[in-house]
């Protein structure tokens, strides 16, 4: 039906015949002469129609913004002056000679230019309209190239691209399953996958030595701007492999991306351990744009009669930390207030500063209501520890440490990008030697990463300290942005089953839930790891989006909802008599009764 597409055309076709097909972006009438410009997805190319083709121009009359036409025209150069500099075919018009409405539409729900602003629920409800703007399609544009590029990349590697199952069954990946129940077994359902961990394992056990997939993976949890309910993964899988040759593998493959399709180079991935991380930054995915650190200074704080520095300083679980701001001192009042509030989202109970205005005057160079709480001494001992100088700001996290983590933490973030301290674009890390365990909230321990992690000690000190294991894996982050994780994997069944019975899962659940594996590690199981990416994730990344919603053709809202089909819906009632299923329809609260008057 079309010779080229409307942006594929240049100053090559002048005075060559072409037919364009597209929807109208806009319409333009000069008094006699008429303008389309006419869209698809490679671009826009402006169309004239004048009255010397009275059919053609009175068709141009009639056509509105958002018709589908079929044009058919001859390429010539516009006219010295009128060029548009801002266009890929801004150097060339189409003469129209016929137009043929292929299409009406009504008048869009809302202007499809990129720079107007749109509220999301309408651009989700009407996302087929959302999706033909131009920065939508460039970025959908983009995410194929992503998939291309690592389908390559992977296969010149050696891996094979296999896929694995949809319907299979529950596992415990640390998120709610959906589940599907299932006609044919009654009672019995189905879950859709969190990630396809066992079955890339159990094809490392059968012999296919590198697999990968662009998975589509499901989990039930609550969202948020990085979160869907169903995602993409880039699953990968390697056998007889190291972690470090693993880990070289997917790097290579992340910078040459990098390189080849945005012309960045992001260098080599420094490796820091979870340890250090959480001691420095307060988090497992630090951003190294920004240069704040966290630093202890609990010791210093253990004898001081202020309960909000000496309790969580004398508790094990506490921690006390302070954090310079260089020329912080510039903060205002209302500035700081509302920092505070910011903590106060992570559960933490207020935020203590002292502010450095003259260090040569001593204590009394120190501005906080919090220094009178102390002796002078340990306020500039503080003072020394974190490197303050005159007219810098220290702030102050005091509590459990998993509050003051994420507290001061997510604040060293927000003030890197309030006070626009980022150093760098782009800031690749390797977090590694990550502990295999940690405590629940009823004095459990569950997996950091999944139950099929190995450790990086033996069986024995496993089974003995678990709690000071640490394990073979590994996360690739990227500006603060988790892009994907990984490790090397038990291969050993006895080191299997210890592992799920510290995680508190009996020898019978092991066997109802993981059977099939247990089994298949009896049979020769090669050492074996793997990584998996976050698909949206990195595109979101490499395009500047603000949330994956921005890369994904049909997202869901923040309440798991598509509000295109109006997903999730009710189904007949015979559907759910055949899934042997019956809906449980919650009572009303009813009014309570009076014990004397019976009303």
């Amino acid at each position: 039906m079309r010779s080229h597409y409307c942006g594929s055309i240049n100053e090559t076709h002048t005075d060559q015949e072409v037919t364009l097909c597209g929807w109208v972006h806009r319409r333009r009438d000069h008094g006699g002469v008429i303008f389309l410009d006419l869209r698809d997805r490679e671009g826009v190319a402006q169309i004239v129609f004048d009255p010397d083709t009275p059919e053609c121009f009175s068709a141009a009359e009639k056509v509105r913004s958002e018709f589908v036409v079929k044009v058919t025209g001859r390429v010539r150069l516009r006219p010295a002056g009128t060029e548009n500099k801002d266009m890929a075919t801004g150097k060339i018009e189409v003469l129209g000679k016929s137009l043929e409405i292929l299409a009406r539409a009504k008048t869009p729900p809302f202007p499809l230019d990129e720079y107007v602003d749109v509220g999301e629920d309408t651009r989700l409800r009407y996302r087929y309209m959302d999706l033909r703007r131009p920065e939508m399609q460039n970025r959908l544009r983009f995410r194929s190239k992503v998939t291309s590029y690592l389908r390559r990349f992977l296969d010149e590697q050696g891996f094979m691209d296999v896929e694995t199952p949809i319907l299979t069954r529950a596992t415990p990946e640390g998120a709610r399953d959906y589940l599907v129940p299932s006609r044919t077994h009654e009672g019995c359902f189905f879950a859709l996958p969190q990630s396809p961990q066992l079955f890339k394992q159990l094809l490392m056990m059968s012999g296919f030595d590198r697999y990968y997939q662009i998975a589509k993976c499901f989990r039930d949890e609550d969202l948020r701007a990085d979160r869907q309910p169903e995602f993409t993964q880039i699953d990968i899988e390697a056998s007889f492999i190291d972690e470090n040759t693993i880990m070289s593998i997917t790097e290579t493959m992340i910078r040459s991306m990098f390189r080849d399709l945005l012309s960045v180079d992001l260098g080599e991935f420094p490796r820091m351990p979870f340890s250090e991380a959480m001691r420095r930054f307060g988090s497992d995915k630090p951003d190294m744009r920004i240069s704040l650190e966290m630093v202890d200074v609990a010791d210093l704080l253990k004898s001081v009669e202020f309960k909000v520095f000496s309790g969580p300083a004398n508790d094990p679980k506490g921690r006390v930390v302070a954090m310079r701001l260089p020329k912080g001192g510039e903060l205002s009042r209302k500035q700081i207030d509302d920092y505070t509030k910011f903590v106060g989202i992570y559960g933490a109970k207020g935020l203590a500063y002292i502010k450095v205005n003259e260090l040569a005057k001593g204590i009394e160079g120190l501005q906080s209501p919090i220094v009178k709480f102390m002796p002078g001494n340990i306020a500039l001992e503080i003072i020394e520890r974190v490197g303050a100088q005159d007219g810098d700001l220290v702030f102050f996290g005091a509590d459990k440490a998993k509050i003051v983590n994420e507290a001061i933490g997510a604040l060293r973030v927000k003030l890197g990008h309030d006070l626009k301290l980022l150093e760098r674009e782009w800031a690749p890390l390797w977090v590694v030697d990550f502990p295999m365990f940690e405590e629940t909230g009823d004095g459990g321990l569950t997996a950091i990463h999944h139950p099929f992690t190995a450790p990086s000690c033996s069986l024995e000190t496993v089974e003995k300290d678990p709690e000071s294991a640490l394990s073979r894996a590994y996360d690739m982050v990227l500006n603060g942005t988790e892009l994907g994780g990984g490790s090397i994997r038990i291969h050993d069944a006895d080191m299997q089953e210890a592992v799920l019975k510290i995680l508190g899962i009996t020898e019978e659940q092991a066997k109802e839930k993981f059977g099939f594996l247990l089994e298949a590690l009896k049979f020769g199981a090669p050492p074996h790891g793997g990584l998996a990416f976050g698909l949206d994730r990195l595109v979101m990344l490499m395009t500047g989006a603000s949330s994956i919603r921005e890369v994904i053709a049909f997202p869901k809202t923040q309440s798991a909802m598509c509000m295109l089909t109006e997903a999730p819906g009710t189904v007949d009632p015979k559907q759910l008599r055949e899934l042997n299923i019956r809906l449980r329809v919650k009572e009303e609260a009813k009014p309570a009764v009076d014990a004397n008057t019976g009303n």
